[in-house]
Order: structure tokens, then sequence, then C-alpha cells
């Protein structure tokens, strides 16, 4: 059956009685059983609303992150780009000038590195990462993130603190975690 969201509008089959939209409301559909043939028909009692809609200006909130399992370095990419698109970055690509370490990850206004290799990211990485966004930005300034496995050094995490690069780490279930303050800033606002 196709039904219309109406909350957002979206319009989707649905062929369970309970499910959610992708905005976030809950749709049930009232099931009322067959009566016998002597018994009248009951009305059924008006349902509550399942939450108060969002007023059309606020933004729609995000559907949960799903990962995917980490099995190698392309996977460890993949997952990083889809976690940008999951905050808002659209158009994420890889950028076809390769860093020494890892891979670039463009979208619009962000840039992004992925590091799969198995030792842990130096300052010195965060700053490469930092000056690149800073000279591909020009006049408007570009967001900029950092993924890895296998962690950060101490250093490395006091120098993204002080630009504000916010870092993560992906487990091997493919889940990105945030590592610092700007990483939580970053995953509250989105986009």
């Amino acid at each position: 059956m196709t039904v219309r969201c109406p909350a957002c509008g979206h319009r989707c089959q649905w062929p369970q009685p309970e499910l959610d939209c992708a905005c976030g409301t809950v749709l049930r559909l009232a099931v009322v059983p067959i009566a016998r043939a002597a018994a009248p028909p009951r009305r059924a009692a008006p349902a509550a609303p399942a939450h108060i809609p969002l007023p059309r200006t606020a933004p729609r909130p995000r559907p949960a992150f799903r990962p995917a399992p980490i099995r190698d370095a392309r996977d460890a990419v993949a997952t990083a780009a889809l976690y940008l698109r999951w905050l808002g970055y659209r158009d994420t690509r890889s950028a076809t000038r390769r860093p020494p370490s890892g891979t670039r990850i463009t979208a619009r206004g962000m840039v992004a590195q992925v590091d799969p290799g198995l030792r842990r990211i130096a300052a010195r990485d965060i700053e490469c990462l930092w000056l690149t966004a800073m000279t591909a930005a020009g006049d408007t300034p570009l967001a900029r993130a950092f993924f890895c496995l296998a962690g950060y050094t101490d250093e490395a995490r006091a120098r993204a603190d002080t630009l504000g690069v916010p870092l993560f780490t992906i487990d091997l279930t493919g889940t990105p975690q945030p590592v610092n303050g700007a990483a939580d800033e970053l995953v509250a606002r989105g986009a």
C-alpha cells in the first residue's frame, strides 16, 4: 500500500501496520478486527498522535547511520564517504591528487582524509590536511575531517584541537567514532 507521510509528504510503500518514515514520523494504521455478523460494528477511538510534528522550518532529523564492516582499505574510504553524505555533504568523491598516505575525499564544502593504515596518525598528517583545505578553499573556507583506523598520537590530537580539525576513528564494524570536540560538533551540526 502506498501512503503519504503526514509530516514530510514522502510517498512510500509500507507493508507493515507500523513503520517509520525517514523523517522520523511513525505511521500507525488502525487495525479493526472483523466483527461477527450479529454484533454491530465498533467505532475505533481516535488515536493520539505519536509525537508533535516538527514545524516546516525545522531541519529534518537524520536517520541513524548504517555501518558496513571494514574488510580492506576501500571499505574504510567508502565508509568515510558514506558518513560524510550522512552528515549532509553532497557530491563526495575521491580527489584526483592522492596524499602521501591514505585517500583524500572531497565534497561540496569539505575536504577529508582517510588513512586505512595500521600506524597511528601524527601531527604532520593533521597539518597537511589543514593546509590542503586552506589552499583549496580560496575565498570560501572548507570544512575538514580526518578518518583513520589505528588512532592518533597525543601530539596529533593536540594539533587537531588547535586547528579545529574533527578526528574520527573507524572501527571494524564500520562505525566512525568522534575523537575530539570538533568531531562531536560536526556530528551534532552536520553540513
